[in-house]
């Protein structure tokens, strides 16, 4: 059940760090997704290195590390796709 958790959290994310990021990423949505998780797991490993990892309530802090390194993700692998694929546009 936790990798279902790591895709969905990780789409979410991923989405969001999309929505956020100025102009239109070329990033397929699966490395989208890809990128939403990467963004997740090196949040938590940033709240765990903080000492915000688990807290009572909500965890604000690494909700929000979390989604600053997915934007950091997604925005650096669209650099890189677009590097490595080419900006192909669609007639």
């Amino acid at each position: 059940m936790s990798w279902l958790w790591a895709i969905i959290v990780g789409f979410v994310l991923g989405l969001i760090a999309k929505a956020i990021l100025p102009g239109k990423q070329q990033i397929p949505l699966w490395l989208t997704t890809v990128f939403g998780i990467i963004g997740s797991i090196l949040g938590n490993a940033v709240a765990g290195w903080i000492g915000v990892e688990d807290t009572r309530g909500i965890d604000w802090t690494r909700h929000l590390l979390q989604l600053v390194f997915a934007i950091a993700v997604v925005g650096l692998g669209d650099m890189l796709w677009v590097s490595v694929r080419g900006s192909r546009q669609k007639a």
